[in-house]
């Protein structure tokens, strides 16, 4: 496993992700594909408002971003709901985006 990428992005977004028509308790990141180079799942270390969320999923929206869940332990602690604007500190990636690796089936002497 590669080691943690030490990251310092910070962005406003509020909870709440249409997903097929459904609200989900989530946090949409702008721009995210293009910031982490992959529309894969990253795993991050982070804070929501100052609290510490470790070693998190940023789950692929299936519109080409990501989105951090939001649970309602997290909104307690929070005091936010749905709808509410939180403030997300990306610290630490701890997953790299996987590239695609060359082999080559057979060989040829020339």
């Amino acid at each position: 496993m590669a080691e943690p990428v030490a990251l310092d992005h910070t962005f406003t977004a509020p909870i709440g992700v249409d997903v097929k028509g459904e609200i989900w308790s989530c946090v949409e990141m702008p721009g995210s594909a293009e910031f982490f180079g992959t529309g894969r799942a990253v795993r991050v270390d982070a804070t929501v408002d100052g609290i510490p969320v470790l070693n998190v999923g940023l789950m692929v929206t299936g519109k080409g971003g990501h989105m951090l869940s939001i649970n309602t332990k997290l909104r307690k602690q929070l005091g936010k709901e749905i709808g509410d604007t939180v403030t997300v500190h990306l610290q630490r990636r701890l997953t790299q985006a996987r590239i695609a690796q060359f082999t080559p089936t057979s060989s040829r002497r020339l």
